[in-house]
């Protein structure tokens, strides 16, 4: 009888006895495997006047490490004051994996700074969205557009019109929401926090411009929590 002592045991395939002492568990393709993350943007990106480790790429690999998800550091393509030909340059220049697990964009602050025409804005964004999913294999599902921060709330556009400014960055995520709904990308809007800056001085950085690391880790959390759910 196969149901007394060990018999029980030597009867059950390899394969059971591993789901079994497993809880009950299959192993998938998504385990045992180092992820990797592409961040594509300007100062907000890179983390201008924080410490590498705080910027929001950074902070983001943190937070799923310790979800248990071993990620390699972030891969970064971003400069303060890149604009998106600008970024679109340095893509062209940069050499990078056939595929990423997940990729990110964030850019258009300094399109609005100096002032150029939205068109051309929707324009350069949707081409690198567009390259944005194909790093990510075009698996639409692991890109992620953020929204740009509200710059007019902070102490460096002091005697600037803010209201003006406001409206500005409005269009300017109006725009690249659209274009990421168009795609069918994912869409994390920042911009109400970071207009909370105006009252809280301790989500800016000490140039008072650029968002702290309080404020790099709210955006972390946010696109950690849409990460972990493609699991």
């Amino acid at each position: 009888m196969i149901f007394k002592g060990t018999y029980l045991v030597s009867a059950i395939p390899g394969f059971l006895l591993m789901l079994i002492f497993a809880g009950a568990r299959p192993i998938t393709n998504m385990e045992n495997k180092n992820y990797s993350l592409l961040t594509l943007g300007d100062s907000y990106t890179i983390g201008e006047s924080v410490l590498p480790a705080d910027n929001f790429p950074n902070q983001t690999v943190h937070l799923l490490k310790k979800a248990g998800f071993d990620f390699n550091s972030p891969q970064i393509i971003a400069k303060t004051g890149w604009t998106t030909d600008e970024l679109q340059s340095a893509i062209d220049e940069n050499t990078f994996l056939p595929k990423y697990d997940f990729v990110t964009l964030l850019i258009g602050v300094n399109n609005q700074y100096r002032g150029r025409p939205i068109e051309n804005y929707k324009t350069e964004f949707e081409k690198l969205l567009k390259q944005a999913i194909q790093f990510a294999g075009n698996n639409t599902g692991h890109v992620f557009v953020l929204s740009i921060p509200d710059w007019g709330v902070t102490p460096f556009a002091k005697g600037r019109d803010r209201k003006q400014i406001a409206k500005a960055i409005d269009d300017y995520n109006a725009a690249n929401k659209s274009i990421a709904e168009k795609h069918k990308v994912h869409y994390i809007d920042i911009t109400p926090g970071t207009r909370e800056a105006s009252t809280d001085a301790s989500l800016l950085a000490t140039d008072g411009l650029h968002p702290s690391a309080k404020e790099y880790l709210r955006w972390a959390e946010k696109l950690a929590t849409l990460i972990k759910k493609q699991f």
